[in-house]
């Protein structure tokens, strides 16, 4: 295993891999440096002297300024580093030429709609169109469970707060997302259960729905029945069997939309995991197809990169569009912008926004921008998408999902059980945290800093993804961990 990282040839920092002592000398890229105090594993240590107000480069950036004279060999974090960020910014196009190459397609073994839309799962879903019927939904859900076998894998209630009391652009949130999920691919039949006097009941819900399937989608309406669980019961039987004449067969990886995200990041993430996710985002787009970056905030600081990689000026507006309206959010809301990184991502060494969101972004790979979606919107356009959501993990997660993503890839360097309404394949940083929570850990990319190369853990990563396209579960569908959230935005009555 290797004792510390340089990044990149500009960085007057290196990372430490593992603990590094008081005293020891380390021959770093030209530097021999003796460290001063103790560093921490994941962070970050100066290869020479760093004058106060001076750039700190990592990833070959700057990703803050010193805030008092930092010796060679010097622990580098919050306590002597502080962002250079700025409010909202002026932005030039300078677009990046992509050298990404059409591969081989391969193929994984799904379902197929009968819109002609494909889906990784053959599940029913039970959807509340309000939170008042959540613990109607919870009763169902456990009931149903006789309705699963043959093709039918699994029924799942997805219980919300929202619905009702809310106004605006906070409501049109919860319906655009239900309305998301209702016409999800990966359920192979929906039950949408209302109360009736709720402001998003089921026929105003209906115009977000759109045209559906009457055999895949049932509603529910409880006040108007008198045994909504005998109701529904009946209802998810038609379900059940409507699901179960779908099979497995043969479908090209291209139709695939995969989602990306991390969360509870260290000071590997960015050299280990996130660059793990950009490697397979670079194969899956090289076969054709489709995957989906979001958490606008922990874009602020290397939303440049972005920019400067989408593929026409328009798309660059759309992007300075999305970053900028974030900021006016927090902003409007009385909140710093760059009020991040988290405690646990200052334990794990990220010191600035600006160090956090360059290991962020290296889940994007090198693919251009196709795509900018606003939150809720689903995904039209394959290759590289960039989706308005919030750095939250339950939220971003399910705007994932939402916006058409069969498959999450979540990257942590401190571990999390949660699930979203998609798989979600859990993505380790370091190796420890893989030993530790093999409860939690799908796939170990702390590899990269002891055997592997990023490009064989880019291709085991993706050979893992088409496994679990094609069925195999991630660890929190083992543990039967299904959840969602809505982003909040407003006034609740």
């Amino acid at each position: 295993m290797q004792d510390f990282i340089r990044i990149h040839n500009d960085d007057n920092v290196a990372v430490a891999l593992r603990p590094i002592a008081v005293g020891e000398e380390l021959a770093v890229g030209g530097y021999l440096v003796k460290t001063l105090e103790e560093i921490p594993q994941g962070h970050k240590f100066a290869l020479c002297p760093i004058a106060a107000g001076g750039d700190v480069i990592k990833y070959g950036f700057c990703i803050g300024h010193a805030k008092e004279d930092i010796p060679a060999g010097g622990w580098v974090h919050v306590h002597n580093l502080k962002t250079g960020l700025g409010e909202l910014l002026t932005y030039t196009y300078e677009p990046v030429a992509s050298t990404l190459q059409e591969s081989e397609h391969v193929y994984f073994d799904g379902y197929r709609r009968a819109d002609g839309r494909i889906g990784v799962r053959n599940e029913i879903w039970i959807i509340p169109t309000v939170g008042c019927v959540n613990s109607i939904a919870g009763a169902l859900e456990k009931k149903a469970q006789k309705f699963v076998g043959g093709s039918v894998e699994e029924i799942v209630a997805f219980p919300h707060p929202y619905g009702c009391s809310q106004m605006s652009e906070d409501q049109e949130n919860t319906r655009t997302i239900l309305a998301d999920l209702i016409n999800h691919p990966n359920a192979g039949g929906v039950l949408v259960l209302g109360l009736g006097c709720e402001n998003s009941n089921i026929p105003v819900l209906k115009d977000y729905i759109g045209e559906y399937d009457e055999q895949r989608v049932k509603f529910l309406q409880c006040q108007d029945v008198e045994d909504e669980q005998g109701t529904a019961m009946q209802l998810l039987a038609e379900l059940a069997a409507y699901a179960g004449t779908f099979q497995r067969e043969k479908i090209d990886a291209a139709e695939l939309v995969i989602g990306m995200k991390c969360g509870g990041s260290d000071g590997l993430s960015g050299i280990t995991a996130n660059p793990t996710v950009g490697a397979f985002s670079d194969i899956l787009i090289s076969k054709g197809g489709t995957t989906i970056l979001t958490e606008v905030p922990e874009m602020f600081g290397a939303e440049t990169l972005l920019m400067n990689r989408c593929e026409n000026e328009e798309l660059f507006e759309k992007t300075v569009h999305l970053i900028n309206d974030f900021k006016n959010y927090f902003t409007s809301n009385n909140q710093t912008i760059y009020e991040n990184p988290s405690p646990g991502n200052k334990k794990g060494g990220i010191s600035t926004l600006e160090d956090k969101s360059l290991g962020c972004t290296q889940k994007s790979g090198s693919a251009p921008v196709r795509g900018v979606l606003s939150y809720g919107e689903r995904v039209q356009t394959r290759g590289l998408n960039l989706l308005s959501a919030p750095g939250n993990d339950l939220v971003a997660s399910t705007a994932l999902a939402a916006s058409g993503a069969h498959i999450v890839l979540f990257t942590t360097g401190r571990g999390t059980p949660f699930a979203s309404p998609v798989p979600t394949v859990k993505i380790s940083s370091n190796s420890r945290l893989a030993g530790n929570k093999s409860g939690w850990i799908d796939f170990n990319a702390g590899r990269m800093v002891e055997d592997k190369t990023k490009e064989e853990l880019g291709q085991e990563l993706f050979d893992y993804v088409i496994a679990v396209a094609s069925g195999r579960k991630v660890r929190s569908e083992e543990a039967g961990f299904h959840d969602m959230a809505i982003f909040k935005k407003g006034v609740t009555l």
